[in-house]
């Protein structure tokens, strides 16, 4: 589980997404569903200062904050993410409020070039996650 302190740093879109998902932690579905599972996952904002990664760690879920400047910080290597979303501040609020998150809506944001995805299992994972 992520310390106390650790949570106080989390700002912007980390917060948000730590709102949205870390209450899974509580759910036995979610912990029997992904006891075996150890992924991660970066959110990405083109156009915002900082990217979001989702810990998925045998059961347990957590979010930690990236500064995407410099690019390197995001890169997969440094980061050690499995699966990347990238796209603009409003497409995360559709997907995150769950009013925007069918496969077909995903797949016309790829198509007309508002996502960028890579590791498109582990993505899939995450889009599972919000709609939950």
């Amino acid at each position: 589980m992520v310390e106390e302190e650790e949570k106080k740093k989390l700002r912007g879109l980390a917060k948000i997404v730590s709102k949205e998902i870390e209450p899974l932690n509580s759910y036995d579905k979610f912990k029997e569903r992904y006891k075996d599972t150890e992924v991660k996952v970066l959110l990405n904002l083109k156009d915002g200062k900082e990217a979001v990664l989702i810990v998925i760690d045998k059961g347990t879920i957590y979010v930690e904050g990236i500064e995407n400047n410099p690019k390197a910080n995001i890169k997969k290597k440094n980061a050690g993410w499995d699966g990347l979303l990238e796209a603009k501040f409003q497409v995360f609020v559709d997907i995150l409020t769950g009013g925007d998150i069918s496969v077909a809506s995903v797949v016309k944001k790829i198509l007309f070039r508002q996502i960028k995805i890579r590791g498109i299992k582990s993505v899939l994972i995450l889009l599972e996650l919000f709609s939950i």
